[in-house]
């Protein structure tokens, strides 16, 4: 995963017994104090989400893409609502939003959870998008898109948890 830029510092009081059964904890987990107390501070899940949406904003989204992918079929369903609590930290285009959208929606229809509100605020393509250029391929990928893609004017063939 990409590293992120620190540019802002938190201070806490904590007493010296504190301080020292966290500099011990952090050196047992073989972290440096700042890393561990934000490792269990910070949702994991969440940080590998915003972390894997951030590489797919980057030149090549369709690797990230897949391992965005990945990692929401491999959630348990209280990982997953961790993991998608907070929108994407990113600004992406349309039909990246959408995507990414529909990805964590077919995710939460497949564990049955509810929706992340956020993914409501993004609103569908007004002009369809399909994942191929064949025209042959169309009719195809109008009727075997996911509900969660159709709706986002998105036609897919292989989607969550599927494979080509």
């Amino acid at each position: 995963m990409a590293s992120i830029s620190k540019t802002a510092q938190l201070q806490i009081r904590v007493s010296a017994a504190q301080k020292s059964a966290i500099q011990r904890a952090a050196v047992r987990a073989g972290m440096n104090m700042s890393n561990y107390v934000l490792s269990r501070v910070l949702s994991v899940p969440g940080t590998q989400f915003q972390d894997t949406v951030r590489q797919c904003a980057g030149s090549e989204p369709r690797h990230a893409l897949a391992e965005l992918n990945s990692l929401l079929s491999n959630l348990t369903a209280g990982e997953l609502r961790e993991a998608i609590a907070a929108p994407p930290g990113v600004l992406l285009t349309p039909l990246l939003a959408n995507t990414i959208a529909a990805m964590v929606e077919l995710a939460c229809a497949r564990r049955d959870i509810a929706l992340p509100a956020w993914t409501g605020g993004i609103e569908p393509l007004p002009v369809p998008a399909f994942g191929s250029t064949l025209q042959s391929v169309r009719l195809h990928l109008l009727k075997s898109s996911p509900a969660p893609f159709r709706r986002r004017n998105l036609f897919v063939d292989s989607t969550l948890g599927d494979r080509i």
